[in-house]
Parts: C-alpha cells; sequence; structure tokens
C-alpha cells in the first residue's frame, strides 16, 4: 500500500493571517485565515503527517518568548483539532536571519529534525505549502512538491519566476484540490 504523503505548513500567511510588518506574539493576535477549519479536515485525510515549519524571529528579536510561542501554538492546535483536523509536529526557529542557522528557512533544519522524530518520512514524497520564498526554496532543496499560497506581496516579482507546483490562493482553495488529486 502506498505512503500518504507529508506535508510541511508554513504558518504566518497559510494558516493564520499575517499581520503587516509585525510578529504573532499572542494568542490574541494569531487569527485563522477564513477556510482553515475545513481545510485542515481535508488535508489531514490526504496528508499521512502534516508538520508545521515556522520561522519566528521574533523569539530571537526579545519580542515574544518560547512560552508565549507555545501559547500561540496551543490556540491554533485548538482550533484546528476541534474542527477535526490535525497537526502532527510543530518546528520553529527562534534565530533572526543574520545569526545563519541551520534552522531557519530555506535553510533544511527543521525538516531534517522531523525526519529524526519521523524516520519513515520521504522528503521526495512531501509536499511543501508556504507563502514565501524561503518556503519554495526549503521545499525545492529537499526534492518537495512546492504549493504556494497567494504569496507575499512584496516578493511577487521573484515568487513569479519561481519553478513552482502549484499556485493557489488560499490553502481552502489548494485543500479543495488536493481532495481530488490522487498524491
Amino acid at each position: 500500500m502506498k505512503q500518504l504523503p507529508t506535508l510541511f505548513l508554513d504558518r504566518d500567511g497559510v494558516l493564520n493571517v499575517r499581520p503587516p510588518g509585525d510578529y504573532v506574539k499572542t494568542p490574541a493576535e494569531w487569527i485563522p485565515v477564513p477556510g482553515l477549519e475545513d481545510a485542515m479536515q481535508q488535508l489531514s485525510t490526504a496528508f499521512g503527517r502534516i508538520v508545521v515549519v515556522t520561522n519566528q524571529a521574533g523569539i530571537g528579536k526579545e519580542l515574544m518568548t518560547e512560552a508565549d510561542l507555545a501559547e500561540v501554538h496551543r490556540k491554533m492546535l485548538d482550533i484546528i483539532e476541534s474542527a477535526g483536523g490535525r497537526i502532527d509536529a510543530i518546528y520553529y526557529c527562534p534565530h533572526r536571519r543574520e545569526e545563519g542557522c541551520n534552522c531557519r528557512k530555506p535553510a533544511p533544519g527543521m525538516a531534517l529534525r522531523a525526519k529524526v522524530d519521523f524516520p519513515d518520512m520521504d522528503f521526495t514524497n512531501s509536499w511543501i505549502a508556504g507563502d514565501s520564498i524561503s518556503d519554495m526554496e526549503f521545499g525545492l532543496r529537499l526534492g518537495m512538491k512546492t504549493v504556494l499560497i497567494h504569496g507575499k506581496t512584496e516578493e511577487a516579482e521573484r515568487l513569479a519566476e519561481m519553478p513552482l507546483d502549484f499556485r493557489f490562493d488560499s490553502l481552502a482553495d489548494f485543500a479543495t484540490m488536493i481532495a481530488d488529486y490522487d498524491c
């Protein structure tokens, strides 16, 4: 029997509304994107594993703590799980861009940590859904199928030139497509 693929999801701009020029620092600031609950229910059926990979430089900039981030993620998980969806793991990079760590997307560190936790994971049987160049480069480097969700406005020109597998206006649109797609 064919193993269902893994879905890697970016957080801000994909699962929740991205606050312009700011970070989500509290649960009150984490606002789900329209259609999140239904989308995550559909994606949970189509994918064998769902993993969130998110850069969270707000921690490195001391705008929030890891405890604050845990509270934000608890709200996210509560909303998704109460709708019948799931997230199997969350990985985050707390570092600022200039620190040059191996866990900040587009570097592969978070995917490599996921592979340690889930040894049967196959990156070539995985997808990444994100809204930024770093998300798409992360997936391309690891041989994943790439799904651009709308895209950051400031990166639109460069994103338009990237050789991506799919482009959607929303996570809900992606979930609708994947329901009829043979992964």
